[in-house]
């Protein structure tokens, strides 16, 4: 195999990546007060500036860059230059820090559209607590939430290392936040329309623009044979790309009918056509200078997109190759050109779906998978099936999680933290983690009784025992959006007892097999419930537990939370919650985000 280069980040978006403001509030009374704090509360942003600095990533690899007020902020005026400050420097994200006792309404942060938190140190010698709660019953009292952030134990002053508890909720904080400030401004790229009448796949514009502030485009499918037919593609990584698949994309089993299936002649022509469509796919996302270079310069800006969905089913697979490789392999932190950020494309459109994906990305950097929430295993369906006790983790019933083909290759679990199977950051993917996740996949003929047109599909099992969270956004009539959560565990079976179960359905596409965390309450009273309680029939799974992270971004975008099982001690929302009813609470989810209303309304 040829080796793998790594891409250097690179933002793929118009606008620049946000930064994390660091607002260094202080008592204002100068005469003694005021001199005698000025370093003490200027040493602690800095702090949490290089923590956060050497703590944090864009998904696109790229550093997050702190930028500190000039001047501690002791009233209106100093907090004033502070936001003027922020918004020349492209701050998205605000953090207010200090050790002391500070005029609350006069100094904090009232632009409404940026996430913020207060972190009020924990120390004797000045009332760093007291304006944090009087700051925080300002923002509760205004409308304008924030994440209060204090430490269990209390500090010497002039401590400027960060507490464990206090990191974690600082971390939380900031992915959410950052999540938020990248997603305004871009795009939601639909390439097609409705697929076979699921609902995730009418895409909301209001949604996009009142929830995540950004803007939908839409691209008729017909644009990918005016692509093709035209040559508006760089033929050079055409070339590049096809021979790349030859050597390292395998052909699985053809499971069609003898009589039915494509002559090899055929295939190689429908591979030919499965690599233009994810160049042709990415180009459309975020453009292509090569492009320009060809005289197409309209073609090279692309849509900015930060996500997109690709509908396939039916009115293009009834005639061309799905699109199962465009969604495959753009997903994957790897292909033809080395190892590079993942791109989040939705299959069948479903763009509630692409955004639950999203969420994932933006907060991890990992890839992605898109998954049909297909089938619930009991324990007694699967002993009588196959005549195997289910065990361990999968001892109360699995959930079979398998689609079409937009699975990214990473989430055959080949690659390692620890010695364990996981899914990385892509920037921490090695070489030979990208060739063991290409050689654990095949690429199936696609069945032609769902595809008539033809096309690959991919086929691996995911490795069990990674920590993995689903999740799943629906727009319900009266509500609007609505977020569901369930941290859980891929699992392995038996070799023979995965395939048993595994030819019932489709072996031909991947699988992964799930058992979320149970709770013994509501809807995580059993692996049933949860299957019962799902919202739609797709779901997004993300490497890692998460939930909380997930719980903190659906606070700051307003969108309330119906299910999760996320433990107590990893749910931070900003006190606002607290007032209405708690802070883990689903009731008082609904309360507070019917109170405040979409971010961007």
């Amino acid at each position: 195999m040829a080796a793998f280069h790594k891409h250097p980040p690179t933002h793929r978006l118009r606008s620049a990546p946000p930064k994390i403001g660091i607002r260094p509030t202080i008592d204002g009374r100068y005469g003694g007060v005021r001199e005698s704090l000025e370093e003490q509360v200027m040493a602690l942003a800095r702090s949490t500036a290089q923590f956060l600095q050497e703590n944090l990533r864009h998904p696109s690899g790229l550093p997050v860059e702190c930028i500190i007020a000039d001047t501690c902020i002791g009233g209106v005026s100093e907090a004033a230059k502070c936001a003027e400050k922020f918004a020349r420097e492209g701050v998205g994200v605000s953090l207010t820090v200090t050790p002391c006792w500070c005029y609350g309404a006069e100094t904090m942060d009232m632009d409404p559209l940026i996430p913020k938190a207060i972190w009020g140190f924990n120390g004797t010698e000045r009332p760093g607590a007291v304006y944090l709660a009087a700051t925080l019953a300002g923002h509760n009292q205004k409308g304008i939430p924030a994440f209060g952030i204090y430490g269990q134990d209390v500090q010497d002053a002039g401590d400027t290392t960060i507490p464990p508890d206090v990191q974690q909720k600082m971390l939380c904080f900031a992915r959410a936040g950052l999540a938020v400030a990248t997603m305004r401004g871009a795009s939601y790229l639909a390439m097609g329309g409705v697929s076979m009448g699921i609902a995730g796949s009418i895409v909301d514009h209001d949604f996009f623009q009142r929830y995540l502030g950004m803007r939908t485009e839409t691209v008729d499918m017909t644009e990918f044979v005016r692509r093709m037919e035209e040559g508006i593609y760089d033929e050079q990584e055409y070339q590049q790309a096809l021979q790349w698949v030859k050597e390292h994309c395998h052909e699985g089993t053809d499971y069609n009918p003898p009589e039915k299936r494509r002559s090899r002649q055929q295939l190689d022509r429908d591979w030919e056509t499965c690599v233009k469509m994810a160049l042709i796919a990415r180009d459309l996302m975020n453009g292509n200078p090569r492009l320009a270079e060809r005289g197409f310069p309209e073609e090279a800006e692309g849509h900015n997109a930060l996500v997109g969905g690709f509908q396939g089913q039916r009115q293009w697979t009834d005639h061309f190759p799905n699109g199962d490789f465009l969604e495959a392999i753009l997903n994957t932190s790897f292909d033809w050109s080395g190892i590079r950020q993942p791109y989040i494309i939705a299959t069948e459109n479903d763009a509630l779906n692409g955004v639950s994906m999203l969420f994932g990305h933006l907060l991890t950097g990992t890839a992605q998978l898109f998954a049909d929430v297909r089938t619930y295993w009991s324990p007694d369906a699967v002993k009588r099936v196959t005549g195997y006790t289910l065990q361990g983790r999968a001892e109360n019933g699995i959930i079979h999680l398998i689609n079409s083909g937009p699975a990214a290759l990473d989430w055959t679990g080949e690659q390692t933290i620890d010695g364990k199977p996981a899914i990385k950051p892509w920037w921490e993917v090695t070489e030979e983690e990208a060739k063991r996740c290409l050689e654990a996949t095949r690429w199936c003929p696609a069945i032609l009784e769902y595809f008539r047109g033809g096309g690959f599909s991919t086929d691996f099992l995911t490795r069990g025992e990674m920590p993995v969270t689903m999740c799943r956004l629906n727009l319900v009539q009266g509500l609007g959006p609505v977020l569901q959560i369930a941290e859980g565990y891929t699992v392995d079976l038996p070799s023979q007892v995965h395939d048993i179960l595994d030819k019932r359905t489709n072996p031909s596409w991947p699988t992964t097999w799930f058992v979320p965390n149970l709770t013994g309450d509501g809807a995580f009273r059993s692996v049933y419930d949860v299957m019962n309680h799902w919202g739609a029939n797709h779901g997004a799974i993300c490497y890692g537990h998460i939930g909380g992270d997930l719980l903190a971004l659906a606070a700051l975008l307003r969108i309330p939370v119906d299910m999760h099982n996320v433990p107590v001690e990893r749910v931070f929302r900003p006190t606002y919650w607290a007032r209405h009813g708690g802070f883990a609470s689903t009731d008082a989810d609904f309360r507070a985000c019917s109170h405040l209303g979409p971010l961007y309304a």
